[in-house]
Order: structure tokens, then sequence, then C-alpha cells
């Protein structure tokens, strides 16, 4: 039996007669191939990346599991399209929490047209794509039992300032309600999320020493999707905290060069989590009053309030 996701944060969602995504209980992803060349396109990359021999094994953990191409009833009720067969990241995990981070100052790949790269353009300095070389696309944090996942509004979180993307990656690995403006993030779980020789960091280190090298493909668009499960850390065990990419529509060849773009958002991002395992009591009071005054005042249920 296909359904529809239960935690994706980003991207488009097969929800109200929409062409979207499905899942099945064995722990496979399918996505409809998009009718132009961004379909093709990622069939493509998963195809040559799956049988790439110059990828590391250790590299290629980062990657879904590609399992091929299947022909399914669209989600949208359009009739049979086919699908990319990949691996359910988050199937493993019970009431995951979820980053979605586009990597890049710049989403656009060389041979888009100039409304495409206009379009984007826009949508990079609208949000912190331009500024800070990376920006969230989506995200889910799981609160408890009772109060279920805060998962703001795709508005608002497009909307997010350089602050605002410090408080949430904040708010991420604490143990404090995210959707209490009053108090200010513990970090409680940073140590153990974001640090450690398996955490969240060393995994994009080894990530970044990979793009450091690597000229085989350029990854425009392309996101880090950060998971951890909170109820498994609470019980004193493996948080499960992992990396992983996603979103290779518009990946070309690197013809030799090194993905400076992807390369220079990814060190970005590294920083602002390095900070927060440096300095973990410390926030900004900018950051801090626009908690409790601006975007990251949220419901649970992520309108703003």
């Amino acid at each position: 039996m296909l359904k529809i996701p239960d935690h994706q944060v980003a991207g488009h969602q097969a929800r109200d007669g929409k062409l979207g995504p499905l899942i099945d209980d064995s722990g496979r992803f399918y996505k409809p191939l998009q009718d132009d060349e961004r379909g093709s396109n990622e069939a493509a990359f998963y195809t040559s990346f799956s049988s790439n021999m110059k990828i590391p094994d250790h590299i290629r953990r980062f990657f879904p599991v590609f399992y091929g191409t299947q022909l399914l009833e669209a989600s949208d009720g359009s009739g049979l399209r086919p699908h990319l067969v990949l691996e359910d990241l988050v199937s493993k995990h019970l009431n995951p929490s979820i980053i979605d981070i586009k990597i890049g100052s710049r989403t656009w790949y060389p041979e888009a047209s100039e409304d495409y790269i206009q379009r984007c353009h826009k949508k990079d300095a609208e949000t912190t794509s331009l500024l800070l070389g990376f920006r969230i696309s989506g995200l889910q944090i799981y609160v408890n039992k009772e109060s279920g996942f805060w998962k703001p509004e795709k508005k608002l979180v497009q909307a997010f300032t350089a602050d605002d993307v410090r408080l949430v990656l904040r708010k991420f690995v604490s143990s404090n309600s995210p959707t209490d403006s009053k108090s200010v993030p513990d970090c409680s779980f940073a140590p153990t999320v974001y640090g450690g020789s398996t955490g969240i960091l060393a995994q994009l280190l080894e990530l970044k020493a990979w793009f450091e090298d690597q000229t085989i493909y350029h990854f425009n668009s392309c996101s880090v999707l950060m998971v951890y499960e909170k109820e498994s850390l609470l019980k004193g065990r493996s948080s499960g905290a992992e990396i992983k990419l996603v979103d290779f529509a518009h990946v070309v060849e690197g013809k030799g060069i090194i993905d400076h773009n992807f390369l220079g958002g990814l060190c970005s991002f590294i920083k602002f989590v390095s900070e927060i395992l440096t300095s973990p009591d410390e926030l900004s009071t900018k950051a801090s009053s626009q908690d409790s005054e601006n975007k990251c005042s949220f419901t649970e249920n992520g309108s703003s309030e």
C-alpha cells in the first residue's frame, strides 16, 4: 500500500490532489519524475552515481540508496507515471526531528533559462542563500507525545533571517519546547547530536573533505537533510543522528572543476553548527528579541502568534 509521507518537510507534497512522492511499508520512497528535463536529469544522476566506481563507499552512505525506476499511479490521479524508487530516509526513525538545508548561494544551474535564473536569484536574495550560502527549506522538531511536532509554515521558513537560522539550529537540539518564545534554547542535545565522533558535525566534515577534491559533479540546488530521534536519546539510546544529500534534478557534470558553490555553502553551514558546539550558551540579543517579538514566535502548529 502506497501512502503520503508524514515526515516530508520540503519540496512538492502529494496533498490536495497534487503530484508528490509516496512511500510504502518496506522502507522505500517513490519520487515522481517531473515531465521536463528535471525528471530525466535526476534519473540520469542516480544511474550515473550508483555505477560510478570513483565514488568512495564512505561517501555513498550520505546518499539515498537507488533501486531504479518504476511505473506507478501518480498521487494526483493523472495516471501511470515513472517514479524514482529510493530509500525512505526516515522510515527507521520514530518521530524524527528533521531539517532540510538547501546548500549554495546560487541555486540555478548553468544551462537554465534567463527567466528561471531570475526567479532563483530573487529567491536566493530574499532568503539567506545569498547571504549565508545556505537556507532552511523546511523543518520539523519533535516536542513530545502530547504536542507532537513543531513544523512552521513554509512562508515563515522562507522569511528566516540569519539570526532566525541560528536560533532554529539551536532549537533543533534543545530539550525545552521550540514553541516557547520566553525560553532560550538550552542546546542540551548538541553534544550528542551535533558533536562526537559520529555526530552531525563529523559527518559534515567528512562530506566537506570529499567536496574539496571531487570534480565529477556540481550539485546545484541540492539539500542536506539532518535527522535524529529525540525519544531515543531520552531513553539513553543513540540519537541516530545522520545527514543525507537529497534533490538532484539540477546536478551537472563537474568537468574537472571543484564545486565551489556547494563547498562554500557547506563550509558556511558547518561554521553555524560548530558555533553551537563551542558556544552552546551564547545567543545574540538580536536573535533572542526576534524570537519573542517577530517570526520565531510560533504556536505549536507552526503558525505565527
